[in-house]
């Protein structure tokens, strides 16, 4: 494996971004060439970057990660949950001995799965530059990553353009499986609205019915559809809404937006800010003395926010999380996903390792029983309904917008007191079935492109 300077690419390609190839620790199971090429090529024509990315003994997968900016600690993580996958789909262990599709194989159809990793910046520029080199220059055959809705939703519009399978990182918006899905684009995460109707009931038991909310708002899609949703169904608990301050992303000094917070007379503090603005307005609220007055509800909580922040601040905050390592007490293929992780790097995976991983594995999945990287085919895989056993129990993706269906958790932070483990922030509230909060088929103007 190259070193960090080896492996920077041009400003050309992508400004200041880290491009490094993974290779899987173990070797492809492979099979007769003449068996590969019936099974693969057949009679399907070019398109995107097939046949030509899956020629080989291998496969490329594109990945755009925030390695700087203002969600870079979650890039981190993100990265260590892609690298977990793909060291387990290439030696066809964890969760791809567990799968029936996988089970018993190493690699995909047969082929190693190498990868690369572009630095997205959380940028949206920078993330399309990175992939449109894996693409054009590596012939990636998938392509994923990112922890904003800004990149999710450029990259879902190039893979559209480019006709190349992008299996969505982290992304919350509902405009990503909305008014923006694309055929090419799946995301896991549950999206804003599926997070505001789980958590509503909960917060509305919790901390009562008749209250008043002030809300932070990052100034972009993810920040206003998580608002709006959030909104929607706190307010059909009796919840009112008396203040919306919005701030841009990356904003060092909140104190001017918080002062309206403060003076607004509400009872409970909604910060809807991600990653490390999320982390920096929290510490700055508690500096202003707001979460001695206001409760604070965070709608998708951060996969590093709790450790960063501590227990004096999250203790009795609530959220939603795609996924929390605790999840292992009642999920085998959970266990076996947090046991691995934690083998790995010696630590808890955050939420977002989580959607690296099973993102993953649900594109391995597919395409095995697709039975060819042809994307058309491996688009109507995912599209199928078929329920497949996962971290989350059973998920699929909703074939008219392409989101998955699966369970959304609620959270508590606990207390110092509560806290069995020095990674054990959060109780598990509730887990909601991902049927029950589904928006209805069409709610927010999905319409997906051409297959071809």
């Amino acid at each position: 494996m190259s070193n960090q300077k080896d492996n920077r690419v041009r400003r050309g390609v992508s400004r200041r971004s880290f491009i490094k190839t993974g290779l899987g620790t173990a070797g492809a199971l492979m099979l007769p060439s003449a068996f590969l090429n019936s099974a693969w090529a057949k009679d399907y024509p070019s398109l995107g970057t097939f046949p030509a990315g899956a020629s080989g003994d291998s496969v490329f997968v594109g990945l755009s990660i925030p390695l700087t900016g203002a969600y870079s600690a979650t890039g981190q993580d993100e990265k260590h949950g892609y690298e977990l996958a793909f060291e387990h789909i290439n030696a066809g262990t964890g969760m791809a001995a567990m799968m029936d599709s996988l089970k018993g194989s190493q690699g995909v159809l047969g082929k190693k799965v190498e990868y690369g990793i572009g630095d997205s910046e959380t940028n949206p520029n920078s993330a399309v530059q990175v992939q449109t080199h894996f693409i054009h220059d590596k012939n990636a055959i998938m392509i994923s990553g990112c922890s904003s809705s800004a990149v999710a939703i450029a990259i879902e519009k190039l893979a559209q353009r480019e006709k190349v399978l992008n299996m969505v990182g982290a992304s919350g918006s509902n405009d990503t499986t909305g008014k923006d899905c694309q055929r090419y684009g799946f995301r896991s995460q549950p999206s804003a609205y599926m997070a505001g109707k789980a958590l509503a009931p909960v917060v509305a038991k919790e901390i009562g019915k008749n209250v008043k909310v002030a809300y932070l708002v990052p100034d972009y899609t993810y920040g206003h559809t998580v608002f709006n949703s959030t909104q929607k169904f706190t307010e059909q608990q009796g919840w009112k809404t008396v203040s919306k301050v919005v701030v841009p992303v990356g904003a060092s000094d909140y104190s001017s937006y918080l002062l309206n917070i403060a003076n607004s007379g509400a009872d409970v503090f909604v910060n809807v800010c991600f990653g490390n603005d999320s982390v920096a307005s929290s510490k700055q609220a508690q500096q202003f003395g707001i979460l001695d007055k206001m409760k604070m509800v965070v709608p998708n909580i951060s996969p590093f926010q709790a450790s960063e922040l501590g227990a004096d601040i999250m203790a009795g905050v609530y959220g939603t999380l795609d996924f929390w390592w605790t999840m292992a007490q009642r999920n085998e293929y959970a266990k076996t996903f947090v046991d691995a992780f934690d083998k790995k790097y010696g630590k808890k995976p955050r939420w977002t390792a989580h959607i690296a991983y099973l993102q993953s594995m649900m594109w391995a999945d597919a395409v095995t029983r697709a039975g060819t990287f042809y994307p058309p085919e491996v688009i109507k895989t995912l599209e199928s309904g078929k329920r497949i056993p996962s971290t989350l129990g059973e998920v699929y993706y909703r074939a008219e917008d392409h989101q998955m269906v699966r369970e959304v958790p609620v959270v508590r932070g606990k207390s110092k007191s509560e806290m069995r483990s020095p990674e054990d922030y959060f109780e598990i509230v509730g887990v909601t079935p991902g049927e029950t909060v589904m928006p209805p088929k069409g709610t927010f103007g999905c319409s997906l492109g051409g297959y071809t």
